[in-house]
């Protein structure tokens, strides 16, 4: 009789705890994240070709891959129409593990839904996420996330450079195929922003804010040789490193004040950092573009990075500044533009401004020449690292700053 009174006693002190304390043990945290932008035309690599943009989807499926960081057991997307001026009908959606090219893993194809509708429409400027579902997805997997447009949509809103290859099918809902035959390649993410799991409470989200050098361009497609994806490799397989997701929202060509490939980052901040679900930390790499197109002073550029700064520690964000990589003898350097990256370099090591600091400027840079890259880590445009050079960036970072 004791022992049952025990028990009896325990459970109704449990059906006294609120219902939020136990939800407070996990949280959703982002697995993977895109910028989104407007379409914007990439110049293809040194013996390669440019990506295949359309213009929009009629009667199409497009199936994007691209890979999570953490892994997750229950997920959720969120979907987005930001730049589009009319409603975007989805007739469906599905999640599944990737296995090859446009294949998926058999038995892992999911329906997305949308408050329970298999079908749903997003209005212009607009976000949804996604109802919940069960998924068990390893960590650094390849995930397909395929869409139907039944109607005729333009591809207002989007991630240029994907760099993963997305299939877009001929006419007709393939979403639920296990292979999309015979489709157009390109290399650009459509309406998708994010990949949330629910996962511990003291797991948390890296976000890497930042233009081409954080966005990869010149790196390997398929390859996943971004900065941040090496830093998520290294850090989820490294015994006893934090818990945290890399997760990726740059913007080739983006700058901090100006508007010009995506809106410029103090606009775009808010949804790109503030919202991200589970942020923790936040790396900042931007203002080489402004420099280079001459439109800024280092005044200018710091204190748009002290205004970020400040966004990000009301809301217990730890900020990381990354000193501005070298870029003597790219197309829009001059002497004048490399003494403003030198004094907003300065900024970043010496300002106290930062929470900590990444230098990737001393990890690239040639040691007989500090203003260019080293030789063996150029791209060959003078501005862009090659995949060993976005390797030694991942590589300088000190895991500590993390904990």
């Amino acid at each position: 009789m004791r022992n049952h009174m025990t028990r009896a006693s325990v459970f109704a002190a449990l059906l006294l705890i609120p219902a939020s304390v136990f939800a407070q043990q996990t949280h959703w945290v982002e697995t993977w994240t895109a910028a989104q932008q407007t379409p914007r035309v990439i110049a293809p690599p040194p013996g390669g070709t440019a990506p295949v943009i359309p213009p929009g989807l009629n009667n199409q499926t497009v199936r994007m891959i691209v890979r999570n960081t953490i892994a997750g057991n229950r997920l959720r997307l969120e979907l987005a129409n930001t730049y589009g001026t009319a409603p975007l009908a989805i007739g469906s959606a599905h999640l599944a593990l990737r296995a090859k090219d446009s294949s998926i893993t058999p038995g892992t194809d999911r329906v997305l839904k949308v408050n329970g509708k298999a079908a749903f429409t997003i209005p212009p400027g607009a976000l949804v996420i996604t109802d919940p579902l069960d998924l068990g997805v390893p960590q650094l997997t390849d995930l397909a996330v395929s869409i139907y447009i039944p109607g005729s949509a333009p591809l207002q809103t989007q991630h240029s450079l994907g760099l993963h290859t997305t299939w877009i099918s001929k006419e007709g809902d393939f979403t639920a195929v296990p292979e999309i035959n015979d489709a157009t390649p390109t290399q650009s993410w459509y309406w998708l922003s994010s990949i949330q799991v629910m996962a511990a409470a003291d797991t948390s989200a890296v976000v890497a804010f930042g233009d081409s050098i954080t966005d990869g361009f010149r790196s390997t497609a398929d390859a996943n040789r971004m900065w941040p994806a090496v830093l998520a490799q290294r850090i989820l397989t490294t015994p006893k490193a934090p818990k945290v997701a890399i997760v990726n929202e740059a913007i080739s060509g983006n700058q901090v004040l100006h508007d010009g490939a995506g809106v410029n980052a103090l606009a775009r901040f808010d949804h790109d950092v503030m919202a991200r679900a589970g942020v923790k930390y936040l790396i900042i790499l931007e203002g080489i573009n402004d420099i280079g197109r001459g439109l800024t002073t280092a005044d200018e550029v710091i204190g748009a990075h002290r205004q970020m700064i400040d966004r990000a520690h009301s809301r217990g964000i730890k900020v990381i500044g990354a000193t501005l990589t070298p870029f003597e003898g790219a197309a829009y350097n001059t002497e004048q533009r490399e003494v403003i990256r030198e004094a907003v370099n300065q900024f970043i090591r010496t300002g106290h401004a930062y929470d900590a600091v990444i230098d990737f400027d001393t990890a690239t840079s040639n040691p007989a020449h500090p203003t260019q890259f080293r030789p063996e880590f150029d791209s060959g445009d003078h501005l862009h690292p090659n995949d060993a050079g976005y390797k030694a960036m991942a590589d300088s970072i000190d895991l500590s700053i993390f904990q």
